[in-house]
């Protein structure tokens, strides 16, 4: 625990050396100033987007870049549409829903696929004193489902209604971001979280060591089955080893793949330039967040249903 706590810590160093935050309006005109939408400033895509904007103001000449702090997948897919960002990170779900004009998306949206990264994992932390112990258990507790317009949101109320609950009805539903979430658990103010992140995730490790033997996670493989039938194989089993956060044993969760995306009409020799530097830089990305070690190009065209953009498929031939 000691070296994952050193880990978010040196992140949150670098990402004042990344640029986070910020003015993009001074290089707007030249275009050489690049926006990534990242999440909730405790989650890894804010960590990893430190990372990969700092590494592509050292290794795309001309360019520098921002991470920006977002309410994650929706949103991000929303600001990539409006111009307000060049990069985003996003559940897979989330962006299925975008190009396909379903969910959270009147119409089809204009994002392409820079790569395939790494896989989300469902995390639902719960009070031991609330007694729930599966999702079900959740009727007439206070739950956060993340912040609104993000995949954390979309995935929460999925998993909710796989489970037999209305949100809007069975739960008292509170729509907060990640560091707000886990705040509120620490004062007594929420029974549980539904967070979708990388492993490990600041803000639980942060929970969980905090609140140590007064949070458990909830396992999810009960709602699993549920979940594919109505929303497809986006949602996949996977496991929260009992060493990624020390807990007591492993837990059934559900896994969701992250995407890099862009707007349709960025610049192919730019978009060829950012993928190669996903995987010629990776190891320096790793040194941010473990997760970067996930990124595989093998796996990286994987992006299906999200068009691949001309400039990524040019770099992976």
């Amino acid at each position: 625990m000691t070296v994952r706590r050193g880990i978010a810590l040196l992140a949150a160093g670098l990402l004042f050396l990344a640029g986070c935050g910020g003015d993009r309006s001074a290089d707007q005109a030249t275009g050489k100033r690049l926006s990534i939408a990242t999440g909730n400033t405790t989650g890894v895509y804010y960590v990893l987007g430190g990372g990969l904007a700092d590494q592509i103001g050292k290794n795309i000449p001309g360019y520098q870049a921002t991470a920006e702090a977002t309410g994650a997948s929706v949103e991000n897919i929303q600001r990539i549409v409006r111009g307000d960002s060049d990069i985003a990170f996003t559940l897979a779900d989330s962006a299925a829903d975008a190009v396909t004009g379903k969910g959270s998306f009147g119409a089809p949206q204009p994002i392409r696929a820079v790569a395939r990264l790494y896989d989300n994992h469902t995390q639902v932390v719960a009070t031991t004193g609330s007694g729930v112990r599966s999702v079900a258990d959740l009727r007439g507790k206070r739950v956060s489902t993340g912040s609104p317009n993000s995949g954390t949101e979309v995935i929460a109320l999925r998993l909710l209604k796989a489970a037999g609950l209305d949100p809007e009805e069975d739960i008292t539903r509170q729509s907060l971001g990640l560091p707000e979430s886990v705040q509120a658990l620490k004062d007594g103010d929420l029974d549980a979280l539904v967070w979708s992140g990388g492993l490990p995730t600041p803000g639980i490790t942060d929970l969980l060591t905090s609140l140590r033997g007064q949070v458990a996670f909830v396992p999810l493989d009960g709602v699993l089955p549920a979940m594919r039938a109505e929303h497809g194989s986006a949602y996949a089993p996977g496991t929260i080893a009992k060493d990624v956060y020390d807990t007591p044993s492993d837990v059934s969760t559900i896994s969701v793949p992250n995407l890099l995306v862009v707007h349709e009409r960025m610049d192919p020799a730019l978009v060829e330039s950012l993928t190669r530097l996903l995987f010629e830089r990776r190891a320096e990305l790793e040194k941010i967040h473990p997760v970067a070690g996930e990124i595989s190009r093998d796996n990286a065209r994987k992006t299906e249903p999200v068009p691949l953009h001309d400039g990524a498929r040019r770099y992976y031939g």
